[in-house]
């Protein structure tokens, strides 16, 4: 199979999972509405297709979208190209401005990374499959405190950069009023490391969610120890997800 195939089907696989989902941008809206009002400044860090800018558009938001992959940006800008509200950057996001290195997964562009081959292989060892990233791209790369002082404060933040969320928060400086996390429980040293940085930021409280479930584990908003004494609890098998994190309201 040629790397063009392998493209064309990884966004292929993609779009069926982000958007052929009966009902699943109604259940986007409804969810993020509790996050998300008319006007605000969402930034989509590692946008992928977009379907997270997708619904904050529909809630009325601006949205900042950024992805370094080349075929994902090919996508956003078919798809929102011509909407004022979208702004689509090619860019990585990190720790410090410069160069860095994309590991793209033709065939599951969801997972092209930034990240080294130790997070590969762990991917891999979790996985049924084996996953292959048969290509490497130099990419350029912003920090969120750049992002915010060309764009201003995002009223919502989301991270989802297959385990390089901690370099990403490494990059920010202040605190943000709400945002959201990919973990994944073979590498769930990370989200701890995500969570001790936002601490030094500002007062958060926490939720979680599976997958693309769109439903909040837990009533309650929990402290930094809380949410971290649950991820104690995980095992290997346990279900990955997103961590949410606003500033504490008192």
């Amino acid at each position: 199979m040629t790397a063009t195939i392998k493209k064309k089907l990884g966004i292929l696989r993609s779009i069926a999972m982000y958007y052929w989902k009966p009902f699943n941008k109604k259940r986007l809206t409804n969810f993020y509405a509790d996050f998300v009002k008319e006007g605000d400044l969402c930034f989509d860090i590692g946008a992928h297709l977009g379907n997270r800018t997708n619904a904050w558009r529909a809630l009325g938001a601006k949205v900042i979208a950024v992805d370094p992959q080349p075929q994902c940006l090919a996508f956003l800008r078919n798809k929102f190209g011509k909407d004022g509200g979208v702004t689509i950057l090619p860019n990585a996001v990190g720790e410090e401005s410069g160069t860095a290195n994309l590991y793209i997964s033709q065939l599951t562009p969801t997972i092209t990374t930034l990240a080294d081959k130790s997070w590969q292989q762990k991917m891999n060892d979790a996985t049924s499959f084996e996953v292959n990233w048969e290509e490497m791209i130099e990419v350029e790369v912003v920090t969120l405190d750049q992002l915010i002082a060309k764009y201003g404060m995002p009223d919502f933040c989301k991270i989802d950069v297959e385990d390089f969320e901690i370099q990403v928060l490494r990059g920010l400086s202040q605190p943000l009023p709400n945002l959201s996390l990919e973990y994944f429980v073979p590498t769930l040293e990370r989200i701890y490391e995500c969570i001790e940085r936002l601490e030094t930021l500002g007062k958060y409280e926490y939720n979680w969610s599976y997958g693309e479930s769109q439903v909040l584990n837990s009533e309650q908003w929990l402290s930094a120890k809380e949410m971290m004494a649950i991820f104690d609890t995980y095992k290997k098998g346990d279900r990955s997800g997103d961590i949410y994190a606003r500033l504490a309201r008192l």
